[in-house]
């Protein structure tokens, strides 16, 4: 991984993109964390412009700040437990991770960084032939499912539904113990709402750290071990999956840059109203 060269006089406007690493240079985890941490550091010191970070990780599991322990993997996977917001998620091969590290003015206002990356996201996947959009109360791009009434159970010929009944008559619905017709990763046959990209953030001294997911055409199977962002009634998708056809996260990088930059350097950034 190269690093980024620090010093640049006088720091250039506009938001500039950094290849990490893709396919079989994908980027572990914690190195690209720590190289997170060392860009956030020369943004904060005002010697590099806003930069965004994009990569493929190998295939991890990371949890943020308000990840329940019910939530984890049952079997004791390794889980990277890290400090941005939000619950436990997977990135993969086939995942498009960006992490733009970005100053904000004061008092910062995340919901409207968070909704910034979301719009970038959704005219990305338009120019895909796919339309997405958000689910209030819940971050990230989605594709919206059947209405509830014309949705299928999952293809089981049971006298309850374990969704409804909390799996056993008692507790949360917990997709991990209800077998594959229940997965996070068959949400679409079942015609649920479904996720398609993931949003956690960390702000400090006013820089932005961490940043989005997107499911370009990864095994979508590996979140059927968690419960993908704390969300027990909805299911996760790809760009791939919703399209049925192969797109690569190469095809995608480009046309996400040119969103994002778009949105981000379009902006009118205002700080939080108090």
């Amino acid at each position: 991984m190269t690093a980024i060269s620090r010093g640049e006089t006088p720091v250039p406007e506009g938001l500039r993109f950094v290849h990490l690493g893709f396919g079989d240079e994908a980027v572990e985890y914690l190195e690209a964390w720590e190289e997170q941490r060392r860009v956030h550091a020369a943004r904060f010191a005002d010697e590099i412009p806003d930069t965004c970070l994009l990569l493929e990780h190998p295939p991890v599991y990371t949890a943020g700040r308000r990840t329940e322990d019910s939530e984890r993997p049952l079997d004791g996977t390794p889980v990277v437990d890290v400090d941005r917001g939000g619950k436990i998620t997977w990135h993969g091969p086939g995942q498009l991770v960006g992490y733009p590290i970005m100053k904000l003015p004061r008092p910062v206002d995340v919901v409207a960084h968070v909704r910034r990356l979301e719009e970038a996201m959704i005219r990305a996947c338009a120019d895909f032939g796919l339309e997405t959009t958000r689910v209030e109360g819940r971050s990230g791009v989605w594709v919206l499912g059947d209405p509830v009434e014309q949705r299928a159970k999952g293809g089981l010929d049971l006298d309850f539904d374990p969704r409804l009944s909390g799996g056993d008559g008692e507790g949360e619905f917990d997709p991990r113990l209800s077998g594959p017709e229940y997965a996070p990763s068959n949400a679409g046959q079942r015609g649920e709402d479904r996720k398609l990209a993931q949003i956690g953030i960390r702000v400090a001294k006013g820089v932005t750290m961490h940043g989005f997911a997107m499911n370009v055409n990864p095994d979508n199977t590996w979140f059927d071990r968690i419960v993908p962002c704390g969300i027990r009634d909805a299911g996760v998708t790809s760009l791939s999956n919703e399209l049925g056809r192969e797109v690569t996260v190469a095809e995608v990088v480009p046309v996400m840059e040119k969103h994002l930059r778009e949105v981000m350097e379009d902006a009118v950034l205002l700080p939080r109203a108090v």
